[in-house]
């Protein structure tokens, strides 16, 4: 079959399509014939293994993975033993690993039944951007009706999701994006939108219950200005060139800060849930929500795809299609 690899770190040129073989699901796997995949930033730092601190978990001198890709949707074409929730020909959505790759393999409770009406390229674009807006919004950053939340990063894979999901609680929304992407952010439901080339939402009067930070550009000693008295700021994003002390000092000096009044601030990763999966596609054929998709790219295209996300200017989500 074929699939992306890379056998070295580097830009998105390490990255070629070969002939490798065919996975075989474990006992508690399904096998899947790909359909469509999405590119994470996480694809591209894992593929430059920055920051390095990243290459202790995934090989110091070269990566012990190389296989791309965690986002999949597809067809089930072969199950594991002990698998009981699927069987060949069910259509199914979730996270994986090597997903640009005519087949993949995934743990069965990692996916779910895609529902009727969505397409696979919907689906595929869900498991990490959608778990990471719903969770962060939802499980760290307690909405409510009537919160006033901001996003920072409001044109991006996570951003479009959670513009979305926030206004499906009731919230009053407000994102953060720039000038190209006003009337797409407007158009998915902000109440309010803010030009960050012209205006920094740190300084303004408004007071926001719950920041989402898809970005990490602002310390939280400037997002503490603009939370209510117990508002919270869930730091997802970060910083595009970001270094291990770049990640780390923020994020030690906003828990630091956190012990010393009220607002908060909440590192966050997003975890695997079946369940979550389903609200998500529920939402996607409730009309709720709908997942923003900026470009198409085909197996053959992976690197100029990766390079695409890695720029950083991606509006909602990149797609990798193999359907034929």
């Amino acid at each position: 079959m074929k699939a992306a690899i890379y056998t070295s770190y580097g830009g998105p040129d390490v990255v070629r399509i070969t002939d490798v073989e065919k996975p075989v699901p474990k006992d508690n796997e399904v096998l899947i014939r790909v359909r469509a995949a999405s590119v994470n930033p996480l694809d591209w730092r894992l593929m430059k293994g920055e920051p390095r601190l990243l290459r202790l978990f995934f090989g110091l001198r070269k990566p012990r993975l190389g296989r791309p890709g965690v986002d999949v949707a597809g067809e089930v074409e072969a199950v594991g033993k002990n698998v009981t929730q699927f069987k060949p020909r069910d259509e199914v959505f979730g996270a994986c690993r090597g997903a640009f790759a005519e087949y993949a393999c995934s743990g069965e409770s990692k996916v779910a039944m895609k529902p009727d009406g969505v397409t696979f390229e919907q689906a595929a674009s869900v498991n990490v951007a959608g778990l990471t807006a719903l969770q962060g919004l939802r499980d760290k950053g307690k909405i409510q009706p009537g919160s006033k939340i901001l996003i920072n990063g409001a044109a991006g894979g996570v951003g479009t999701f959670a513009v979305q999901i926030a206004k499906s609680f009731g919230a009053e929304v407000t994102g953060v994006c720039s000038t190209r992407n006003i009337d797409m952010v407007r158009s998915i439901g902000a109440d309010e939108v803010i030009d960050y080339t012209r205006h920094d939402f740190t300084t303004s009067n408004q007071r926001y219950d719950l920041i989402l930070d898809c970005v990490g550009n602002h310390p939280f000693s400037e997002c503490r200005r603009v939370l209510t008295a117990k508002g919270r700021l869930i730091m997802i994003g970060a910083p595009h060139d970001m270094t291990v002390m770049g990640l780390l000092a923020p994020m030690i000096g906003a828990l630091w800060s956190s012990l010393f009044g009220n607002r908060k601030a909440v590192p966050f990763i997003s975890k695997p849930s079946q369940e979550d999966l389903i609200l998500l596609g529920g939402l996607i054929v409730t009309g709720k929500l709908e997942p923003i998709i900026d470009r198409r790219y085909n197996l053959s295209e992976v690197s100029d795809a990766m390079r695409y996300v890695e720029e950083g200017h991606a509006r909602g989500k990149v797609l990798i299609n193999l359907e034929t």
